[in-house]
């Protein structure tokens, strides 16, 4: 393996950027595939300068993918974060962004066929159970990854790529309230896709025109979100999360530049430069709920179009919500784009 490579495709997926595996080409046990893949990235080095990682969450990402053996589904897609600067590969998390790269890596790896001018791939997220299409071009059979499409916080345009996602009987409010209390803040705990911590920006000093250098900055911010996030990860049914990248904590600021409302996301560490898809379905759903934390800092929405504003600009995030005997529910639709960077071989160190 050492000498031969493994074959890999670095793919910008939405936001973020990672690497691609077919699963085959990996090992099947956990800790084996987890201390080989810390190898290839280029963790625990923090600068990740001998591996793929780019030394930031958004670009220390990896996508498995492999044929489905689920009824219906074409795809099976597993999310493994590596943490920049250690040892630690999760699992406990999806990327809503990596996602978009999954249906044109399967159809470039043969893994499924299709013809015409559009492919539809069933893609079940391995990570959370949730199911997912991803409808995008075809040229002469491949992906089209040129385009118009437009996504804020990557330049140019790009082939659309447009995601559906549902979450079957998982309740969109983990503890069926609207707002719990943490640490003396009113919090919205909500999973659309993503679990996340809804909180008002003004209670912690925020006013949300902040950048994420300035954020990660203040010691106080991230002790108090951090207090937060830890209170939340038993009540989400995550158990305790001090090692884990989930749940996600997002503070909510008016919206200033025609959206919904404002979004400063915290990684859970690093704060986020725009946001993820998953992320921002979240968001949307919460603050569709009168009640919810945000839903009275939200502009309208255009029909269920919500325009979430994050650093590098807005994010449109089509969404969903219904209450059925108590429960709410959601399902949401995005548009993304994604782009095969480079395909071939990738030569991991000979250790950690």
């Amino acid at each position: 393996m050492a000498a031969t490579g493994i074959p890999c495709m670095l793919m910008r997926g939405g936001t973020s950027k990672g690497a691609y595996f077919v699963a085959s080409d990996l090992p099947a046990e956990p800790a084996s595939r987890d201390d080989l893949v810390l190898r290839i990235m280029g963790s625990p080095d923090p600068a990740q300068i001998d591996g793929l990682g780019g030394a930031h969450p958004l670009t220390s990402k990896v996508a498995i993918v492999s044929r489905s053996a689920e009824s219906g589904i074409d795809i099976d897609y597993l999310f493994l974060q590596v943490v920049v600067g250690e040892a630690v590969v999760s699992d406990a998390q999806t990327c809503g962004n990596l996602l978009a790269g999954v249906g044109p890596f399967a159809l470039e790896r043969g893994l499924v066929a299709a013809s015409g001018d559009t492919a539809s791939v069933r893609i079940r997220l391995v990570n959370t159970g949730d199911v997912a299409t991803a409808t995008f071009a075809l040229t002469d059979g491949e992906p089209e990854y040129d385009g118009g499409a437009a996504i804020d916080g990557v330049p140019g345009t790009a082939g659309g790529i447009e995601l559906e996602m549902t979450s079957g009987d998982r309740p969109l409010l983990p503890t069926g309230r609207l707002t719990d209390d943490l640490d003396g803040h009113r919090a919205t705990l909500i999973d659309n896709g993503m679990p996340v911590v809804l909180l008002r920006a003004d209670e912690f000093g925020v006013d949300g025109t902040e950048s994420p250098a300035d954020l990660e900055a203040r010691s106080d911010l991230a002790a108090a979100v951090e207090r937060i996030r830890l209170l939340a990860g038993p009540l989400m049914g995550l158990g305790d999360v001090a090692d884990s990248t989930v749940p996600k904590v997002i503070l909510l600021s008016p919206p200033r530049a025609g959206g919904v409302v404002g979004t400063r996301s915290f990684i859970p560490t690093r704060v986020h430069t725009s946001i993820g898809v998953l992320m921002a379905a979240s968001v949307a759903a919460g603050v569709a709920i009168d009640g919810a934390v945000g839903s009275d800092l939200a502009g309208r929405a255009e029909g269920e179009v919500f325009g979430i504003e994050h650093p590098g600009g807005s994010f449109p995030a089509r969404v969903r919500v219904a209450e059925t005997d108590g429960t709410w529910h959601a399902s949401s639709t995005s548009l993304r784009t994604a782009r095969k960077i480079f395909d071939g071989a990738v030569f991991p160190r000979p250790r950690l």
